[in-house]
């Protein structure tokens, strides 16, 4: 019986951070607590939670605290394969630092969504290629790319267009909103009031995380956007590596060259080992401006986005699917009884 359970999961959220872990949790329209003796593998270190959303079997998992990165994302997810031998997705759910561009008016607070974009499947392990010496002396470096992520499965990214519709159009409700508003008793998920993006060439002039010290007239100049959408959302190429981005000038040509809309520590230990989605609710701009003041609502912004793809996603559809153990050939070991 125990195992039937278990065999009733099709998708398997994960989140780095408690924030995201807690904004994930909060989008279920149930949540369930499964019995005790649930026979979980013995290799499995997770800890789970259970629940619903639209005749979705969901099973969330978090990364231990304090370990990130995309070798901690790996080994949560082959852990969740071991269990759940039914999983068809991944939703990676969490925050980013986001790179905005003329082309790409990214804002705090919006949603990146991975995406295939030219050659790229929608995350690229940045810091993964070869630095190649300049022709030269006094040349700069350059830095080539190396391998290829796989792209998120097609019935996900078949989803994606009736999402974009339906939020671009005025006429339509504003659903994001709506499951942001499944946090409303939460004062510290609450929009901040402050978006401000500096000059490339501007560092944090404190030794603290707040901006207060900062000039505001080094602050970008960004006209107030049309539409009445509190929440824009993007798709294209995430960024992911093991190090944190805090550099602008790094940050800007990465954008130019790559048409990175994001930075983020962990997709790149997924993409080419289950079949994925990252969302990523935007946090600051990837500068030495970086602070925490903005995590909350952006985790919260992508849990909505999430809640949003598995409501308009046929429950059928994901059954037909194939399952991560099946189509990657991964052993499950025999359950203890």
């Amino acid at each position: 019986m125990a195992e039937s359970i278990l065999e009733n999961y099709t998708v398997a959220w994960i989140c780095a951070l408690q924030e995201e872990y807690e904004a994930a949790c909060r989008m279920l329209d149930e949540e369930f607590t499964l019995p005790e003796q649930l026979d979980i593998s013995m290799k499995d270190n997770n800890t789970y939670d259970y629940g619903m959303i639209n005749g979705h079997y969901i099973v969330i998992g978090c990364l231990p605290n304090g370990r990130y990165g995309t070798v901690s994302a790996a080994i949560v997810a082959k852990d969740m394969v071991r269990s759940f031998p039914n999983l068809r997705f991944a939703l990676m759910v969490g925050i980013a630092g986001g790179a905005p561009t003329p082309e790409n008016d990214v804002r705090l607070g919006d949603v990146v969504v991975s995406s295939p974009d030219g050659d790229l499947g929608g995350v690229v392990q940045f810091d993964l290629g070869k630095r190649i010496q300049g022709n030269g002396e006094g040349s700069s470096q350059s830095f080539k790319r190396t391998g290829q992520l796989n792209a998120p499965p097609s019935v996900l990214l078949g989803a994606m267009p009736r999402i974009l519709r339906f939020h671009r159009d005025p006429r339509k409700p504003d659903n994001l909103v709506e499951h942001i508003k499944l946090m409303d008793d939460r004062a510290d998920f609450r929009r901040p009031d402050l978006d401000q993006l500096f000059q490339s060439d501007y560092l944090h002039q404190s030794a603290g995380k707040s901006c207060h010290s900062c000039r505001r007239e080094h602050t970008v100049n960004r006209p107030r956007r049309a539409g009445n959408r509190e929440v824009m959302i993007h798709y294209g190429t995430i960024a992911s590596s093991n190090s944190l981005m805090k550099n602008a000038h790094e940050r800007d040509q990465y954008a130019k060259d790559q048409n990175i809309l994001c930075f983020e520590m962990e997709a790149a230990g997924l993409m080419n080992n289950l079949p994925c989605l990252v969302i990523r609710g935007i946090c600051d701009y990837s500068d030495t401006h970086k602070n925490d003041e903005w995590h909350n609502y952006a985790a919260l912004t992508a849990a909505a986005y999430a809640r949003e793809l598995l409501i308009t996603l046929r429950p059928a559809n994901v059954q037909e699917m194939v399952s991560w153990a099946s189509e990657f050939r991964i052993s499950t070991p025999a359950r203890n009884r």
